[in-house]
Parts: structure tokens; sequence; C-alpha cells
């Protein structure tokens, strides 16, 4: 189970590194917050595929079992990690729901 403290790591870690939106080498742009769930999402896409695709190879006898149960582990890091930061986006509206003008 993902807990309070393993989003804020994930959110931390994704915060430090300045990700570039389309911009070429040298005129890294950050992110907002809208932008790196995005990216998350997209990330976690192409994980899932690449892990379907592994398993695909591996039916076929053209990948090792290493090989795949790295790219399932990879994926399901990926979906733990869009599933806290939105637990954690949800709870921080509810919170703000709950407030008094």
């Amino acid at each position: 189970m993902i807990t309070a403290l393993a989003a804020s790591k994930a959110y931390a870690a994704a915060g430090s590194t300045p990700l570039s939106l389309g911009k070429s080498v040298g005129e890294s742009q950050k992110m907002d917050f809208g932008d790196m769930l995005k990216s998350a999402m997209t990330d976690t896409v192409q994980a899932s595929r690449q892990a379907e695709h592994k398993i695909a190879q591996q039916a076929a006898g053209k990948a090792e079992l290493i090989d795949v149960v790295t790219a399932i582990s990879s994926a399901e890091a990926s979906l733990e990690t869009v599933i806290s930061i939105r637990d954690q986006v949800i709870s921080a509206y509810q919170e703000i729901m709950r407030m008094s003008i």
C-alpha cells in the first residue's frame, strides 16, 4: 500500500529535476503541476505498453523472463506513483472543500 510519505517522496523527486516541455537542449522550461501529471500519466502508459510487449515477446520465446518481470515491476511502480499522487490531490481537494469561507 502506498503511504502519504511515499507519495510526497515521489512528488519531491519529480519536482527536484527540471523537466522540459517541448524545448530543445539548453532551453529547458520548468513544468507546472498539470504538465507534471500529464507526463507521469504518459510515462505510466508507456511502461504498461512496454510490459505488454515484453510479455508477448516472452510468449513467443524471444525475451527472457527477467526482462518481463523487470518491465512489469517498472509499470507497477509507475502506476502506484500516479495513484498516490491522485489520492493526495483528492485529499487536498476535500480538505479545501471543508474550509469555511
